[in-house]
């Protein structure tokens, strides 16, 4: 056992290394204490490498100096927000007003807009205060301070498909919550009918169809180009494929749809799992509240440590008085021990724009109450998942690790394994290997080709959902949960059948009833 302790500090130390280090001086305990802390100060930019030259200067003053310093801010900010940031003009970084008149306003949107076009990106004005427009904040006219000010979502062109922003969610709920219905709203744009017309394109097998009830891992995915809107078809009906909605996106959202049903929760267990959401999406129906496997699910997605949205479904068919005994149920759910979140209902867009910019603290758990049929509060869930910063934390500097989460046979291609590529590099034609079989061996392969979202790709990097094509195996040889790993001359990989692990048990949730 100390073999195995020791290779597994070794391996953790290559993958994270800076976390390596920091273990050695300071208690695991204080790490995780502070770890969210750390999160927001780095979001509000205060350290050492902020410009000396105030935000202001740099919007409002016209030379090619300040025009640098600028497009050098905006080239930092986006290379930290993974392809996009959220600028607010009329605040300095440590949040003391410019004061902006609306003429200085309009000046500085228009230097922004300037210095974005230098790193190749587009600028979506979500919410102004002072200024007027149809992204005025409701809030606006009762504040004391008149200033101009507003947010500005800066995202970048990706150059290849590989650069294209990519974030997870996971859809999990009980059983006729609403959830495969949603994403086919969502995705395909139109409203349901109110009997499932909107899901039946989702499902992947026979038996979904005819009872209406998911029982397989399902993928969907939606894009949003630089302004921020919904990347679709133009032509009314029409569905635009996997390789159109990559090839015009800025950002994917990739939702992974998990089975409800309580005999079906091994895959959804697996799903999460496998999937390595960014995000988890609870889905309550209004009418029945968080009941069966809904606490189950919210049980997981604290465990993994994965920020929670909940969005609570079939508000139109619901009594007033039904519906606050859901909202006052989750409510209650959410702040107890187990879970510790503070639940932030949204209700307008200024709302969802200030709680989606600020959710890079965990603590936070956006609510949203939706119609399928009717789509009210929709177009707020499209906003907040346009605006949804980037979550997780990968290492392109460690050595290749993939894990598989599913195996196909394509003809005329042969054996593809698909999976997120958990950290370093790998590029196509690179010699691999992929195991352990029963023996615990691995077998040595070449991956002929790499697709992200059925789209070609030269290379894949850490955090980013892939598939391989691969040489000179057998789909029988290859099972859910392997891995493929780099050839190396030294090192290879190790086996183990049992180890010894210590687990802790959060608090458990409060019953429902």
């Amino acid at each position: 056992m100390t073999e195995f302790a020791d290779y597994v500090e070794k391996q953790q130390a290559l993958r994270y290394p800076s976390t390596a280090k920091a273990s050695t001086s300071t208690p695991t305990s204080a790490l995780e204490e502070h770890a969210e802390l750390d999160d927001i100060l780095n979001g509000l930019d205060l350290s050492e490498n902020s410009p000396a030259v105030r935000l202001k200067e740099l919007l409002l003053t016209h030379n090619e100096d300040t025009l640098a310093k600028l497009v050098n801010l905006l080239e930092t900010r986006i290379e930290e927000g993974h392809g996009e940031t959220v600028f607010e003009i009329g605040f300095e970084n440590n949040g003391d007003s410019m004061g902006l008149s609306k003429d200085e306003w309009d000046v500085s949107l228009k230097r922004l807009k300037e210095a974005a076009g230098k790193v190749r990106a587009d600028c979506q004005v979500l919410l102004t205060k002072h200024v007027g427009g149809e992204e005025e904040a409701e809030s606006a006219a009762s504040e004391k301070e008149k200033g101009c000010s507003g947010k500005v979502l800066v995202r970048q062109h990706p150059a290849t498909v590989e650069e294209v922003i990519e974030t997870r969610i996971a859809v999990v709920g009980n059983v006729d919550a609403g959830k495969s219905t949603m994403l086919g709203v969502l995705v395909k744009g139109r409203l349901d009918d109110g009997r499932g017309k909107a899901r039946v394109n989702l499902f992947r097998h026979k038996h979904e169809i005819e009872s209406g009830r998911t029982s397989s891992v399902g993928m969907e995915i939606m894009g949003y180009d630089t302004m921020g809107k919904i990347v679709a078809a133009e032509v009314p009906g029409r569905k635009l494929s996997w390789e159109e909605i990559g090839k015009r996106s800025a950002k994917v959202i990739t939702f992974t749809d998990l089975a409800g049903h309580e005999r079906y929760l091994r895959t959804t267990v697996f799903g999460l799992l496998s999937s390595s959401p960014n995000y988890c999406l609870l889905m309550v129906a209004a009418n029945n509240g968080l009941i069966g496997m809904s606490k189950e699910h919210l049980g997981i997605a604290l465990a993994l440590n994965v920020p929670v949205m909940v969005v609570i479904t079939k508000i139109d068919i619901c009594p007033p008085q039904i519906l606050e005994q859901t909202i006052q149920q989750i409510t209650r759910i959410l702040k107890s021990p187990g879970a510790r979140k503070i639940p932030i209902f949204i209700k307008n867009k200024e709302e969802c724009i200030n709680t989606a910019t600020q959710f890079v603290s965990q603590r936070i758990c956006p609510i949203f109450q939706v119609s399928n049929v009717t789509g009210e509060s929709l177009d707020l869930v499209r906003s907040f998942l346009n605006i949804l910063p980037h979550h997780g934390h990968y290492d392109a500097e460690a050595p290749f690790e993939f894990h598989i989460n599913d195996t196909f046979s394509v003809p005329f291609v042969g054996t593809v394994v698909s999976g997120i590529v958990k950290s370093g590099v790998i590029h196509a034609g690179d010699t691999v290997l992929i195991g352990p079989d029963s023996l615990g061996q691995f077998t040595t392969t070449t991956i002929r080709s790499i697709e992200r979202k059925r789209i070609p790709v030269p290379a894949a990097s850490a955090g980013q959902s892939a598939s391989f094509a691969l040489k000179r195996v057998r789909r029988k040889d290859v099972r859910k949960g392997m891995v493929v790993l780099p050839k190396q001359e030294q090192n290879a990989p190790k086996v183990y059948r049992e180890f010894v692990a210590e687990g802790l048990s959060p608090p458990p949730l409060p019953n429902p009833n």
